[in-house]
């Protein structure tokens, strides 16, 4: 007979920001970068552009296309990703508001409504 012994594994709450809980210096821009990034990827995808043709849109080499799409981003700033969604033919509204968690600290957020990659909610 074999004595079954129980693992007890530890699980920790996500903050909700993946960049948060793996400790990155500048969280809130690294997870606005990656949703402007996913966001540009879905158009790619959705438009069937190859990599160069969303490069000549963006008036941009295919490398930085390639970079994008894989999640590179330290060469891009928030600004310049923004100007290339207005390139793909949308438009930007940025709204600030009050925030009134005093458990969960004021971020950033990515916000498109048709936009596939949704994030997790605690």
């Amino acid at each position: 007979m074999v004595k079954k012994t129980e693992e007890k594994i530890e699980m920790t709450t996500s903050s909700g920001n993946i960049f948060v809980d793996l400790g990155f210096a500048n969280a809130e821009e690294a997870l606005a970068k990656s949703d402007l990034a996913l966001l540009i990827y879905d158009i790619i995808k959705k438009r069937k552009l190859t990599q160069k043709k969303a490069a000549e849109i963006l008036g941009i080499d295919q490398p930085k296309i390639s970079n994008i799409i894989c999640g590179r981003l330290s060469g891009f700033t928030l600004d310049r990703l923004m100007k290339y969604l207005v390139a793909l033919g949308y438009d930007i509204e940025i709204t600030a508001k009050q925030h009134h968690s005093r458990t969960i600290p004021p971020c950033v957020h990515v916000v498109n409504p048709g936009f596939k990659h949704q994030r997790l909610s605690a």
